[in-house]
């Protein structure tokens, strides 16, 4: 058997001797849907790496270590968290290893987020040897929604999905449930019935990563002054809760800190150039920004620099954990960075083994992200992507 030593770091609540054997917290209580958690934590601990650089990455190559940290934890679950089993769902059993999975992304693989999250999903089924099919929808919902279909029709028995927006799926969940395939959503909800629609939801929590962001630009302006917010794209729950998390953690430890702009920046780095332009124009005294993705926070860098600010003349935080990100800390440009780690292809691969097998899934599989400053950029670029 395989001695696990992954999940016995301090940041992880479990204990793990051996891959089947029970998991416990060290309080010896129980968790609930255990054999999820006890599967998933195996396929982490398994996973060596699968993120992808930037194209414009000059970042060292990630090393073992760095790359075994990288992978995706699950947090644990909370009390009376729901499950889903396959007889609850109506679905059949089946051996993962002859299955066909399908997996539709729904943007463009310029963000490095979308480019490892991608990678992720076919090591895992390389790793596994399962047949996968896959899709990319390009930013655009109605092809996402025809290719999640197409995916069906070529016989897909299970369907991996991103999602780019959160309302709007009901053709695909009339298709997959006259074929009873189980589907995994990764990094953003639907808005439908968990173990009805969908069996499980992956990601990280979003409300939390705004908290935290919060938190970050708190320390960097001291508290007081004007602050932006660049909005990842409308019409899903990640820009939602963002959001939410970061004004609540503002108006509750901060009130000195306002908030005078807010912008969609699409979740693109252009998009985020562009309205920092904007900002920087109309309010000249602004203190920090913060952007929802890296990508814009990016963006935000590139317009202070054309604006001639000097690094940290305008404190930025952003939410990701791209190289580039983390390497605009190291020289000055970014106060902060809130992980939202994209490797999802162990926890989604191993829920759809677990799943098919019979036994019990959380219907919401929470992710423990870390964080970047200024006393640990250098160090932990490594785990970035």
């Amino acid at each position: 058997m395989l001695d696990l030593c992954l999940l016995t770091s301090p940041q992880c609540p479990f204990s793990v001797t051996r891959i089947g054997v029970t998991m416990q917290r060290t309080t010896h209580r129980r968790l609930i849907a255990r054999p999820v958690v006890v599967s998933l934590a195996a396929a982490v601990a398994l996973t060596a790496t699968s993120c992808a650089k930037s194209e414009d990455d000059g970042a060292n190559d990630t090393t073992s270590s760095a790359a075994a940290d990288s992978a995706q934890k699950v947090a644990e679950p909370k009390p009376g968290s729901k499950t889903c089993t396959i007889d609850a769902f109506g679905g059949k059993k089946l051996d993962l290893k002859n299955a066909t999975v399908g997996f539709s992304q729904s943007e463009k693989e310029a963000n490095p987020f979308r480019i490892a999250e991608t990678q992720s999903i076919k090591d895992e089924a390389k790793k596994r040897g399962v047949k996968l099919l896959t899709a990319n929808a390009q930013s655009q919902f109605s092809k996402q929604i025809s290719d999640v279909q197409d995916l069906l029709a070529k016989g897909a028995d299970l369907l991996v999905i991103a999602p780019l927006n959160s309302d709007g799926w009901e053709p695909v969940f009339k298709a997959a449930a006259a074929k009873k395939v189980p589907i995994v959503t990764i990094d953003r909800k639907i808005n439908a019935t968990a173990c009805k629609d969908y069996v499980s939801f992956i990601a990280s929590d979003f409300v939390e990563q705004g908290k935290r962001a919060a938190d970050q630009m708190i320390e960097a302006t001291g508290g007081k002054g004007e602050v932006a917010i660049l909005l990842g794209a409308a019409g899903n729950n990640v820009t939602t809760e963002r959001t939410k998390g970061f004004k609540d953690q503002i108006a509750k430890k901060a009130p000195g800190l306002k908030v005078v702009f807010e912008q969609t920046g699409d979740f693109a780095r252009e998009k985020g150039q562009q309205v920092t332009e904007q900002l920087i124009q109309s309010k000249p005294g602004i203190k920090g920004i913060y952007a929802e993705n890296d990508e814009m926070g990016l963006g935000a860098v590139a317009a202070l620099k054309g604006a001639g600010k000097k690094p940290g003349a305008v404190k930025i935080v952003t939410v990701d954990g791209t190289r580039n990100a983390v390497k605009g800390i190291v020289d000055g440009w970014i106060s902060g960075v809130i992980e939202s780690n994209p490797r999802f292809g162990p926890l989604a691969f191993q829920t759809l083994d677990s799943f098919t097998k019979g036994d019990e899934v959380a219907q919401d599989v929470i992710i423990e992200d870390g964080a970047y400053a200024p006393d640990n950029a250098k160090t932990d670029i490594g785990k970035a992507y």
